[in-house]
């Protein structure tokens, strides 16, 4: 009867935490920003878009990754992989001295701007993703 008690308790404690996790992952936020950046601009650009993001994942604990991305055949788009633990870690990244540096310092570079909101289709494998990068 206790072994039984015990796997019982050890269940219910795996899938409360299991749930946790389900619950953190459906709050993060995913998003692609799609940017097009006025050529004589790109250059410029493309280092307030690395200290910005190389910043905010360093120094934000809600900033789960910030990466920015060039386009092979079209130098001028821009592509921006953010995820960020919750909307609260969103709104605090936004309101930041960095990335209000990064705002203000590119409104004139950017030709187009397309925040894309993304559904995660199996969040599961976001750790591994991030574990197998380190390595």
């Amino acid at each position: 009867m206790k072994k039984l008690l015990c796997i019982v308790i050890s269940a219910l404690m795996l899938s409360a935490c299991t749930q946790n996790k389900i619950k953190e992952q459906n709050t993060m936020i995913v998003r692609i920003s799609e940017i097009e950046v006025f050529p004589e601009y790109l250059q410029e650009y493309m280092d307030f878009a690395h200290n910005v993001g190389a910043t905010s994942v360093k120094e934000e604990p809600g900033v789960i990754c910030i990466y920015p991305m060039q386009q092979l055949r079209d130098d001028c788009q821009i592509r921006i992989l953010e995820i960020y633990a919750s909307q609260e870690a969103y709104q605090s990244h936004i309101q930041s001295k960095h990335f209000q540096t990064y705002k203000q310092g590119t409104l004139h570079m950017v030709k187009s701007l397309d925040l894309v909101d993304m559904r995660q289709i199996s969040p599961e494998s976001l750790p591994l993703i991030f574990n197998k990068a380190q390595k």
